[in-house]
């Protein structure tokens, strides 16, 4: 009976081409252009908070256009170089051990949002220092245009067929090419819902409504903290790496819970800092 209510619950899974064009040889994939047009968009974004001097305490930006301008290429090799690192370190380092050449091989697959958010925050704290930036306000700054890409990588990743979801019979489960012959939850959707658009909409208000980049930690802190409570939610849906299953032996425990725990917590540190901050006597 469980076996013919999945079947019932199969939708097939859209006809999309990971690959969007080709050149010649060269063949351009969704999942890279969704890489592109995330930071594009989240560039452009970010230049119009930093220009509009309602949002910010006595009407001027802590940093420049220019400022971000350049930044542009500093936040790309923080994602791309602390997503992949951060990828064998917390999901495929048996593996890499095993034949250390695997760490180079894209192809195979393997970007962790943690490590990639290590690694933009590495390129945030340098930028910062080199440039003289308030660093707290270039944490909010970034952390408001990050859902964009958010939802631009998850899409990505259900066009790929990648990172499905557990076995359903919800009647919106999807038969993946790669996920066996059984209906998954389609969990990279609900990742682009709740980490890209409820996300994004929630910063959207706090920063423009409250005014939340007057007290520098608090948008940041709200995102890491909303970030984690999606991500662990999801997590219950999505189907664990092969390569580690779930983890303490338990039906539920995985890796991306394990590291969304401690930025739950460190999430409500810097909101916390932030509000106690902000209502401290300014110095005259």
């Amino acid at each position: 009976m469980q076996t013919t209510a999945l079947l019932m619950a199969m939708l097939p899974f859209p006809d999309i081409d990971p690959v969007a064009f080709s050149i010649g040889p060269l063949a351009i994939h969704w999942y890279g252009l969704a890489y592109v047009l995330g930071i594009l968009l989240g560039w452009g974004y970010a230049r119009r908070l930093v220009s509009n001097p309602r949002l910010w305490r006595d009407g001027k930006a802590p940093m420049t256009i220019a400022h971000l301008d350049d930044f542009v290429v500093w936040v790309a090799l923080g994602i791309v170089l602390g997503g992949r690192i951060g990828y064998v370190l917390f999901y495929d380092m048996q593996a890499v051990i095993e034949s250390p050449l695997r760490a180079f091989q894209i192809w195979n697959g393997g970007m962790s949002f943690h490590g990639g958010l290590i690694g933009t925050t590495i390129a945030m704290i340098l930028f910062a220092r080199r440039n003289s930036i308030a660093m707290w306000s270039l944490f909010d700054v970034i952390a408001a245009v990050v859902p964009i890409g958010l939802f631009c990588g998850r899409i990505a990743n259900f066009i790929n067929g990648e990172l499905w979801g557990r076995v359903s019979t919800a009647p919106w489960a999807i038969v993946f090419p790669t996920g066996g012959p059984l209906s998954r939850h389609p969990s990279q959707l609900y990742e682009a819902g709740l980490e890209g658009i409820v996300l994004f909409l929630v910063l959207l208000f706090l920063t423009r409504q409250l005014l939340t980049l007057k007290k520098p930690g608090l948008t940041s802190g709200v995102f890491v903290i909303g970030y984690a409570l999606s991500r662990i939610f999801v997590e219950f849906f999505r189907e664990p790496d092969p390569q580690l299953g779930y983890l303490l032996g338990t039906d539920w425990l995985t890796m991306g819970m394990v590291l969304s725990s401690p930025m739950l917590l460190l999430g409500l540190w810097a909101a916390i800092r932030a509000i106690r901050a902000s209502a401290a006597p300014q110095p005259v």
